[in-house]
């Protein structure tokens, strides 16, 4: 991996994209000051300037590059990366969870959000831009009512640039096993393991309904859709969501 610092941008995902024909695979932005960042469903990702890592992976399908991956499985991504979080946070003696489908989370805290950005070529991916935002030395919030980060948890200014080449050293371990079909069930296993409120009984809202209910988390299914085990409702079916189509109540 070849990563490139930036003093100030509007956002790594952004830039990436902006700068993508001419970036090789394998390439990472990261930011010290990131004005402008990006998160789920429009969201805006709040970081205080030189406290934090906000990064994008550059990754390109092809000869010289990933094994070809069809765009379906481009789910495969987000439980990479993902994993990748979770190790690097238990390295840290921190038990985290994977809140459905790519937020990380310690306890009912964010700690880190993910975003990913591809583009096609046919049937397949052609890129991918793996967009990062991860709380590590911030120690106040005041635009979030549940954010923590990994000073906040453990009591130590901790460096950005180690901390970046420990998470680049983890992907990289995890990355040949997204490209053999036969051992992404270790990228999948772990990240199922990790999932938030598995097995815990919580409220949800359906908004494919706009209904709330209390449910519990039973996995996610192999098309990607977190299926959680209605409660409430007659027979207790297993309903099935894709993203945006439910919420969680914490």
């Amino acid at each position: 991996m070849n990563t490139i610092w930036l003093d100030t941008i509007d956002s790594t995902n952004t830039e990436a994209l902006r700068r993508l024909p001419e970036l090789e695979s394998g390439t990472v932005l990261a930011a010290r000051e990131q004005t402008a960042g990006r998160g789920q469903r429009g969201n805006t990702w709040f970081t205080e300037p030189g406290k934090n890592l906000t990064f994008s992976i550059v990754l390109k399908y092809g000869p010289g590059a990933v094994a070809p991956m069809p765009a379906a499985d481009s789910i495969w991504l987000n439980y990479l990366m993902s994993v990748t979080i979770v190790d690097f946070l238990q390295s840290h003696a921190i038990w985290c969870k994977v809140k459905w489908p790519n937020d990380v989370y310690v306890g009912k805290n964010k700690i880190c959000g993910i975003l990913i950005e591809n583009t096609f070529d046919g049937s397949g991916l052609a890129a991918s831009v793996i967009g990062v935002g991860l709380n590590i030395n911030q120690k106040e919030f005041p635009q979030l009512a549940n954010a923590t980060s990994l000073w906040s948890l453990t009591g130590k200014e901790h460096n950005l640039e180690k901390c970046l080449e420990k998470l680049m050293s983890g992907f990289e371990g995890w990355l040949p096993c997204l490209e053999d079909p036969a051992r992404r069930n270790s990228i999948f296993s772990s990240y199922s393991t990790h999932l938030f409120n598995l097995d815990v009984n919580a409220r949800y809202h359906d908004y494919l309904t706009d209904r709330e209910y209390t449910g519990k988390i039973k996995g996610v299914a192999p098309d990607g859709r977190l299926m959680i085990w209605d409660l409430e409702a007659p027979g207790k079916p297993l309903r099935y969501y894709r993203f945006k189509e439910v919420g969680y109540i914490i």
